[in-house]
């Protein structure tokens, strides 16, 4: 099973491993949501939806209809 961004629980970190679903809007490639890159969960909102992110160290915030078109692997602290 692939874990995706909508899996990370707050403070987790991960690695980029594919974001290649036509539902990822370009946006989000231009801000740095690209594979290989180290995103962090900073904080979710009421209801965990948006999801507020560090992507190497610009912050966005993405739904989570979004996040579970990106794929991931968690990083062991």
């Amino acid at each position: 099973m692939q874990l995706t961004l909508a899996d990370l629980k707050r403070g987790e970190s991960a690695t980029i491993l594919d974001v290649s679903s036509i539902y990822v809007p370009l946006k989000l490639l231009e801000m740095g949501c690209l594979p290989g890159n180290l995103v962090t969960l900073v904080q979710l909102a009421p209801f965990a939806d948006p999801m507020y992110l560090n992507i190497n160290g610009t912050h966005l915030a993405i739904r989570k209809e979004t996040a579970v078109h990106i794929l991931i692997e968690k990083n062991e602290r």
